[in-house]
């Protein structure tokens, strides 16, 4: 790790440990995916550990945050349990002037969405490299699809202007979601209308999920050279 690096790290962590902050006793927790993610419920499980915090279960949003999660002591529950999540703390690869979010850099964009839909406040918590003018500049938008058939939803996103590159493992093979999916990462370049895509998106049987996030960020937490700036929505 260079020391750029280690320096964006470390303002992450403590943007992300800010956003812990804003749990209160009683709630339920949307838990994100990701190195920043990470942080938060590092913080969290240390608060309840000490009983700083208390009455709190979190939802998480991959298996390997619920691997995290657990091995911290932090209780966990489930969306059938808890439909309704008070607050989720997660991570983006590319954040908008109004807040709209490319993620799923992680592979877990479906269950990330899933559990942001269902969040009354949604705390996204990011360095400020990860800012955009548009959608698409910095990051391509992941796109979710059902292994049958991946190929012709490959071509479907070619005709929509991509250029798609399959997600692979380590070994080489493709990569597969906790819900056994592909991930076709779509270079788009910056995206003049990201809620006609999301639509175009959302039309298309085999395609899961994808990364646009639109209207669901309520605050964004941006760790820079000089603290954490606090935007909120609509502000």
């Amino acid at each position: 790790m260079t020391t750029d690096e280690s320096v964006s790290a470390s303002q992450k962590r403590v943007a992300a440990e800010r956003a812990v902050d804003f749990i209160q006793p009683g709630m339920v927790v949307g838990l994100g995916t990701g190195s920043t993610a990470a942080y938060a419920v590092r913080r969290l499980g240390a608060l309840l550990s000490a009983g700083t915090l208390k009455d709190v279960v979190g939802v998480p949003t991959s298996r390997a945050t619920e691997a995290l999660a657990a091995s911290l002591g932090v209780p966990l529950t489930t969306l059938d349990v808890h439909p309704v999540v008070d607050l989720t703390i997660d991570g983006a690869d590319e954040v908008a002037p109004d807040l709209s979010l490319i993620k799923g850099g992680g592979g877990a964009l479906l269950r990330e969405k899933v559990v942001a839909q269902a969040s009354r406040r949604e705390i996204i918590v990011v360095d400020a490299a990860k800012l955009s003018p548009r959608l698409g500049t910095k990051w391509p938008v992941p796109v979710e699809v059902l292994p049958f058939g991946w190929r012709s939803q490959a071509l479907f996103l070619e005709s929509l202007g991509a250029r798609v590159v399959v997600r692979l493992a380590l070994d080489g093979a493709p990569y597969h979601t906790d819900q056994g999916n592909v991930v076709l990462d779509c270079d788009f370049g910056p995206i003049g209308d990201p809620a006609a895509l999301a639509a175009k998106l959302e039309s298309r049987a085999g395609v899961m999920a994808h990364g646009l996030f639109l209207n669901l960020t309520t605050d964004l937490l941006v760790a820079g050279p000089e603290g954490i700036t606090h935007r909120v929505r609509g502000a």
